[in-house]
């Protein structure tokens, strides 16, 4: 008896599913969405214009990191993220009080095909260098990079070697790190 009121409950949920109104299309048609901020608040206070690409850069404030996000009209690679990174906040976003650990550092990334692991080869300090926070350094590439849909951990290398950076709690590892691992000094946007 149960396997009969569950048969008939199953063909009820489906005739009322397939009966809801909604025209079944035979070929696919253009949707045209809304040109608006992704966060308002979080647009208007970046200074970049509406687009149709969010791109999230990690940068600093009291040696804490804040995901900023900025719009744009196209995808950017990871080395443009990284590029815009190292280059520091716009005018709007120094307003706020926001800068980068990482600037005049030199990054290469690379992912390699199949792998969701990004591998950044970062140049050594030069010499006379003021002393940053590493792990906010390191925290914001792999913030900036993790946000990405297609990365999902970063490793360092120097001189094409392994390199141990230290995670968010001062902990240095050579394992690939997540945003996880710098939950400790992430602050909201």
């Amino acid at each position: 008896m149960n396997g009969v009121r569950g048969t008939a409950i199953g063909l009820t949920c489906i005739v009322l599913l397939s009966a809801c109104g909604v025209p079944a299309q035979d070929e696919p048609h253009p949707v045209t969405l809304p040109r608006r901020p992704l966060n308002a608040t979080a647009s208007a206070t970046t200074g970049e214009p509406a687009g149709e690409v969010a791109q999230v850069i990690c940068l600093t404030r009291d040696d804490r990191l804040v995901e900023t996000v900025r719009r744009s009209g196209a995808g950017l690679g990871p080395q443009r993220q990284l590029d815009l990174l190292v280059a520091g906040p716009t005018p709007a976003e120094q307003a706020q009080g926001l800068t980068t650990a990482l600037a005049a550092t030199v990054l290469r990334v690379t992912v390699p095909a199949g792998s969701t692991t990004a591998a950044v080869e970062i140049s050594a300090p030069e010499e006379g260098a003021g002393r940053i926070d590493e792990a906010v350094a390191y925290g914001q590439i792999v913030c900036t990079l993790t946000a990405r849909p297609d990365i999902a951990a970063v490793r360092f290398l120097r001189d094409g070697q392994p390199l141990q950076v230290p995670d968010g709690d001062g902990a240095v590892t050579g394992a690939p790190l997540t945003a996880a691992d710098y939950r400790s000094r992430i602050d909201p946007p």
